[in-house]
């Protein structure tokens, strides 16, 4: 079977729904030169295909005292796939890569708290007897995430990652949680369907989304896979950076057409970035100029994705196009952890030993 190939007008298309993932098919048609019944087939197109796809998720800083960690794992020998397999319907982890370099599995997991965290690496990866080590880092400040990225196909529109928005967004309530899962399942359903699935007026629904919009609350993706998208190479580079240089490299980073992400860390590497290249061939090229224009910076690790077999609660293929959703979730409660955890405080209450039993 011949690779896919995405035209340009395709391009222009995943753009626009970068752009405005919910705007009417006549405006997107109208951006690119298309009627509303051709945007709309071509569309439904590319996602029947799983070359593109909408996603929805709530916002990471909208989660209170919520942890971001990456979660780096080595496997038993033969056993990589079986740990993905058991791994990915895990409602927290956001995304899970399988990546060259020294380390086998590279997740990344969005918990409530610190509490949460161990008992996920704790308990849940290390009760899976293909996982042989994990190494955690927690990220600090998010600079740059991938919602913000764009293919840059549309003139006369600002480009490029972003920083993360500077106001604290609403917290998400029970009614937004429930309408940003309903959303999850279908990115471009009517206000009315919403408001119908919801319970809620249709009055009510788009005030709610208008307010949780207009503070970033939720992050709308339209994305392409990797291997049609025209930047087929993810690389993770792992850096330091001396504390005062630090606002300097983000700065940098920010503004780079390669940015997906950028993300201080609590490790000896304190900023760890992912980068869209062209091809294998621009990872030094990429390097070089980064240490370039930022003198203090190190490069000491980096990795590139052989298969994201996860992304942003999207299972995809090894070329990157969609399988199926897995719906994004913080609220983790794992009754095998739980109970392996409230077995490991019992012993370490009792000393190890059997509470008397008294007559």
């Amino acid at each position: 079977m011949a690779d896919p190939v995405l035209d340009e007008v395709d391009y222009l298309l995943i753009t626009a729904l970068q752009h405005a993932p919910r705007a009417a098919w006549q405006k997107i048609g109208s951006l690119i030169g298309l009627d509303a019944t051709t945007a709309a087939r071509r569309w439904d197109r590319l996602a029947g295909e799983g070359l593109a796809w909408l996603s929805c998720h709530p916002s990471t800083a909208v989660m209170g005292d919520a942890v971001v960690a990456y979660i780096e794992i080595d496997c038993v020998r033969g056993r990589l796939h079986e740990v993905c397999e058991q791994l990915v319907e895990d409602a927290p982890l956001f995304s899970l890569e399988y990546v060259t370099g020294s380390r086998d599995l590279l997740l990344t997991v969005v918990l409530r708290s610190h509490a949460d965290l161990a008992r996920y690496v704790g308990f849940r990866l290390g009760g899976l007897e293909g996982v042989a080590a994990t190494r955690t880092q927690l990220v600090t400040t998010l600079h740059v995430e991938g919602s913000r990225w764009r293919l840059d196909r549309l003139h006369g529109v600002v480009q490029g990652p972003a920083h993360m928005p500077e106001r604290a967004p609403a917290a998400l309530g029970d009614a937004d949680q429930a309408l940003v899962l309903l959303l999850a399942r279908d990115v471009r359903q009517s206000v009315e369907r919403l408001a119908r699935d919801s319970g809620l007026s249709p009055t009510t629904v788009r005030r709610r989304l208008a307010r949780l919009e207009a503070a970033r609350a939720i992050s709308y993706r339209c994305e392409a896979a990797r291997a049609v998208s025209g930047w087929p190479v993810s690389a993770t580079l792992w850096a330091a950076v001396p504390a005062a240089d630090l606002n300097k490299a983000v700065a940098q980073l920010s503004g780079m057409r390669e940015t997906r992400l950028c993300a201080s860390l609590s490790g000896p590497c304190n900023l760890m970035m992912t980068v869209w290249l062209r091809s294998i061939d621009d990872i030094q090229p990429f390097e070089a100029s980064l240490v370039q224009r930022i003198p203090g910076l190190e490069v000491r690790d980096r990795s590139v994705t052989l298969w994201q077999l996860k992304h942003a609660g999207q299972v995809l293929d090894p070329q990157g196009r969609l399988l199926r959703s897995v719906p994004l979730s913080y609220q983790w409660d794992d009754s095998d952890a739980g109970a392996a955890e409230a077995a490991l405080l019992e012993r370490m209450r009792t000393g190890g030993k059997t509470p008397p039993v008294h007559p």
